[in-house]
């Protein structure tokens, strides 16, 4: 199992569970990816993204994206695309 940073969060709307993910690495819908911050971590495959309330497919180095996750995350919380 190989673990790439891909991200981090930049803001997390609790009400809707959606999170703000700034990307330092190409994401697609499809990938599975694990969120991490200190001992907290889960892992979820990513449904659907948006960009500007758009649904895109996949996302490259430098955009911000939208996406529900399954737990709530905070600022900070690191975003890894598991392989393997």
């Amino acid at each position: 199992m190989t673990e790439t940073p891909v991200g981090k969060v930049t803001h997390f709307f609790d009400k809707i569970s959606v999170a703000v993910v700034e990307l330092n690495a190409p994401l697609k819908v499809g990938d599975k990816i694990k969120f991490k911050r200190g001992q907290e971590e889960f892992e979820q495959a990513v449904d659907s993204m948006q960009i500007e309330h758009d649904q895109i497919k996949a996302a490259k180095k430098g955009q911000a994206i939208g996406m529900k996750t399954s737990q709530p995350v905070h600022e900070g919380t690191e975003v890894f695309k598991v392989t393997g």
